[in-house]
């Protein structure tokens, strides 16, 4: 569905999963910014993101098709005045509250997942020291204890 194209600037890997179910609300995305066609949109996304990833031409059709179904976007035939007719696409009103409403719980569950991992309030920076001393999936009360006993000397 999404492929990443190169590790990132630190030699991190994108994770495409993360964005996975997200594509819907890109393309509204990018069509809040202004009607476009099915190719153009492609390459918007993968410029927004410095070649870093893209979404397969046949999972944007499909996403159109949906968008389309649910009355999100309008689709209309442009002119052919730069080669062939290309089918435009137009956000409508229920487009652009299901965008905002997509946002808005972007920010709320990224916000819990920085929470989670420790990350400070803009999601950059290293985890915090409270997050090295229980694993995810920990509290301190199932934290495994450790069996070294007072005065052993670790190898």
């Amino acid at each position: 569905m999404i492929e990443h194209a190169e590790p990132g600037a630190a030699g991190e890997v994108f994770a495409a999963d993360l964005l996975r179910g997200h594509t819907e609300t890109i393309v509204l995305g990018v069509l809040s910014r202004g009607d476009s066609y099915g190719f153009e949109i492609f390459k918007q996304i993968r410029e927004a993101t410095g070649g870093a990833y893209e979404i397969k031409e046949a999972t944007l059709y499909a996403s159109y098709r949906r968008l389309e179904r649910d009355g999100l976007v309008e689709a209309y035939w442009g002119d052919e005045s730069q080669g062939g007719r290309r089918k435009y696409y137009r956000i409508t009103d229920a487009g652009r509250a299901e965008f905002q409403r997509s946002v808005r719980a972007w920010v709320i569950t990224r916000e819990i997942i920085d929470s989670l991992l420790g990350l400070d309030r803009s999601g950059v920076g290293q985890p915090d020291a409270s997050v090295n001393a229980t694993s995810v999936g920990e509290t301190p009360a199932t934290k495994p204890r450790s069996t070294a006993r007072r005065g052993d000397v670790g190898n």
